[in-house]
């Protein structure tokens, strides 16, 4: 999973004013080909100044950090003057001359016009606005941490930003309370606030304080000031969650078929739809189901005590003897407190083969694994946070969640079964090697700021999927039937990622529907059904981009090796895929064989 500040905030132009570095490589990368292309790079540098102008967050996250001091401005003047802005940037696109732009930048137009539908169809249809505060959880725990998490500028500077910012948190978190309509919020979303919330004091605690010796004088009163109203402002908002929002949480979390196949095809941009996505989805369970138990049969023969394990077998027989040989694989994982140290491991292992096999071109920036913190935890176990398209050298956040501490044996264990040693090896592939953090890297060195600040979830997601069945296929661990067994679970529960979302939000399944499909048919241990649940009751049109990126991606590399024949090459095509940015899969596909952007 990519753990990043919405890139779907767009927001207004305050005034004319001189243009950040951001926009000035946005107009570097609009290649005025024609006047056609120079009219669409002043559009992209007007937008993009105009957008981190009113999105100080987003800003300092891409790498902008003129409005380090800065926060989002969360009100109804502040949501109308992003609308206002996203209207009129989307009109003068209209009125653009697409056939006579270039190919690159006939994609940026495509990307971006369909953001800026996207950004005003959020605010005036869905308007999650008014009942998904976990939106504002992440904009205001970002808005400290994105401030202390790099060394983008020294820590004095950092810690004054982060002072600013401090002391615009409590309204903030006041324009929340506004906004929020408990009668609209779902109680999902409400419950699962109540537990992040106290969240965004951690930072202050862990991030700030521990340095406020390196400030002087007035300013180091101010930020000790700034975190004592950052204790406050917390503690009220949690009081008002817990007593307000959540004993009048009415909203109805599922949006409908209407709404859900709206958000799909914003989101995913592409041209597969619900039922397509369903149809191959539910074949792909089949497909992997009889792969799983082929292996399965091997890993048991000769195992005294093991299931009958035919040729044919019966529905049962297949789940008995799959759930028989995952079991040795549960047998073997990290203790309580060493799944963050194996993760590590995991990474210099997974980093060695892609380099022994020259799979494709390594970055020369760094990646960490850390623990996830406290603010973004109850989501995802996982996640990668890559540095903004203008921080230069800077780290890419590989982030594992911890156990909780008030977790039972039982739940512990239950989590390290689903993430036993050779499921950590299949996660560090997935966020970092030669996932996300190598994919995120390539994806930065291509000049279209567009294409970084608006990148594909499908194309994203879909290239780790696709990675996790590179390494299978190359060999890695030796091709340790076990590990194939694991890969192919993690590979089924995307597929059954994307059945989820759209039977939770269409069709109503049920929490016991679910978790029957996750555990049973996915075989997924109970803390994974149960915070996938969640998640996927909290978001939707988000848990499909695994699936469909993964088959685009696949469907491209076999269209590649057609075209390409004997000239195909592994890390050329690799190389090639990735060098185009993040766009939809559809672009870059269209890009690499010279075929009509769609």
């Amino acid at each position: 999973m990519l753990g990043q500040i919405s890139r779907r905030t767009t927001v207004a132009l305050l005034g004319a004013t001189a243009l950040s570095p951001l926009a000035l490589g946005a107009a570097r990368a609009a290649d005025a080909g024609s006047s056609e292309d120079a009219a669409f790079a002043g559009v992209i540098k007007n937008w993009l100044d105009g957008a981190l102008r009113m999105s100080p967050i987003s800003a300092t996250q891409i790498g902008d950090h003129r409005f380090d001091h800065e926060i989002d401005d969360m009100s109804e003047a502040g949501r109308k003057a992003r609308r206002e802005f996203s209207k009129a940037t989307s009109a003068k696109l209209d009125s653009m001359d697409k056939a006579k732009l270039n190919r690159a930048n006939q994609v940026d137009h495509a990307i971006l016009s369909n953001q800026l539908r996207y950004d005003q169809w959020d605010d005036e249809v869905l308007q999650s606005w008014a009942w998904d505060p976990l939106g504002y959880q992440n904009v205001a725990g970002n808005a400290l941490y994105v401030t202390m998490a790099r060394e983008f500028a020294p820590l004095p500077d950092r810690l004054r930003s982060a002072t600013s910012r401090m002391e615009k948190l409590p309204e903030l978190l006041r324009q929340a309370r506004e906004n929020l309509q408990p009668a609209r919020v779902p109680l999902v979303h409400a419950q699962t606030w109540s537990k992040q919330n106290r969240g965004i004091a951690s930072i202050a605690d862990e991030l700030i304080a521990p340095h406020a010796d390196q400030l002087k004088g007035r300013d180091a009163a101010r930020l000790r000031k700034a975190i004592d109203g950052v204790h406050a402002a917390v503690s009220a908002q949690q009081e008002w969650i817990d007593k307000t929002l959540v004993t009048n949480a009415k909203g109805e979390f599922r949006i409908g078929a209407k709404l859900y196949d709206q958000k799909l095809a914003f989101a995913l941009n592409s041209p597969m739809t619900r039922q397509e996505i369903r149809t191959r989805a539910e074949a792909e369970v089949k497909r992997i189901r009889s792969q799983m138990y082929d292996i399965a049969r091997g890993v048991l023969a000769g195992e005294k005590g093991s299931p009958k394990a035919p040729k044919h077998p019966t529905d049962e027989q297949q789940q008995k003897v799959i759930e028989a040989a995952l079991a040795l694989a549960y047998a073997v994982h990290p203790a309580r407190d060493q799944v963050v140290p194996d993760a590590k491991a995991a990474l210099v292992q997974a980093t060695e083969f892609v380099r022994q096999k020259d799979l494709i071109t390594l970055p020369d920036a760094p990646v960490q694994v850390i623990i996830m913190p406290e603010f973004q935890q109850g989501v995802a176990v996982a996640y990668c946070d890559p540095p903004g398209p203008l921080d230069k050298g800077q780290s890419t956040f590989f982030a594992v969640s911890p156990i909780p501490k008030d977790w039972t044996e039982q739940q512990t264990e239950s989590f390290l079964r689903e993430y036993n040693s050779r499921g950590i090896h299949e996660l560090t592939i997935h966020e970092a090697m030669p996932g996300h953090y190598v994919q995120l890297w390539h994806a930065n060195q291509y000049p279209s700021i567009v294409r970084a600040v608006l990148f594909s979830g499908p194309f994203v997601e879909g290239w780790a999927c696709y990675a996790e069945d590179l390494m299978a296929d190359e060999g890695y661990l030796n091709r340790d039937p076990l590990y194939l067994l694991a890969h192919l679970k993690l590979d089924l529960r995307s597929v059954v990622n994307a059945i989820l979302d759209s039977a939770i939000h269409v069709d109503g399944m049920t929490r016991e529907e679910a978790m029957h499909l996750m555990a049973v048919k996915a075989f997924q241990q109970e803390s994974e059904a149960a915070g996938k649940w969640i998640r996927a009751s909290v978001s939707s049109a988000q848990l499909p981009t695994y699936f469909v990126g993964q088959q685009e991606h696949w469907e491209t590399r076999k269209e590649a090796e057609k075209r390409w024949a004997a000239q195909f090459n592994l890390k050329r095509y690799h190389d090639m895929v990735t060098s185009f940015g993040s766009p939809p899969v559809r672009y870059a596909r269209a890009l690499m064989f010279d075929e009509p952007i769609g």
